[in-house]
């Protein structure tokens, strides 16, 4: 048995660094949602929904682009379609497909939410940093996504 590749005093430093701040910018951009009716899985789901054409996606895109298990799904679906802010659709030529539609009264709940949002994230992370911090964390996050993405079983 090969001995563990255990984190460095400067590795685990930074670990948990990272995790510390990931748990806090996810509570305070959960406390900003709050604080318009939303929650943050409701935005996780409307976000990608806003910007789709028709403001549609497939069940299956929009689990896959959010990293999310169908069950997971299928849960915050009945939640937001009982307060009315997206309903389902039959598939058009794909029988057993379900397309997610975010309506109306979603769209306007994500327009009412999305400028307090975008000023949370950018008042507790995205002006703290430089222009060069800004990049180099963008290409650390599209390295390791990519690399998590090689390592993941096929998708359903």
């Amino acid at each position: 048995m090969t001995e563990p590749r255990w984190l460095s005093d400067r590795e685990q430093r930074m670990w948990r660094a990272f995790q510390d701040m990931r748990r806090r910018l996810e509570a305070v951009t959960g406390r900003q949602l709050d604080e318009v009716g939303l929650s943050a899985a409701d935005y996780s789901l409307m976000v990608p929904l806003s910007e789709a054409p028709g403001r549609r996606l497939r069940a299956r895109e929009l689990r896959r682009g959010i990293g999310w298990d169908r069950s997971r799904l299928a849960h915050q679906m009945r939640r937001m379609e009982q307060r009315g802010l997206i309903v389902r659709e039959d598939c058009p030529g794909d029988a057993r497909g379900t397309v997610i539609k975010l309506t109306d009264e979603g769209m306007r709940a994500i327009v009412a939410a999305a400028p307090g949002h975008a000023e949370t994230v950018r008042r507790h992370f995205v002006d703290l940093l430089t222009d060069e911090e800004i990049d180099t964390l963008t290409t650390i996050s599209e390295r390791v996504l990519r690399h998590i993405a090689a390592d993941a079983p096929p998708a359903d």
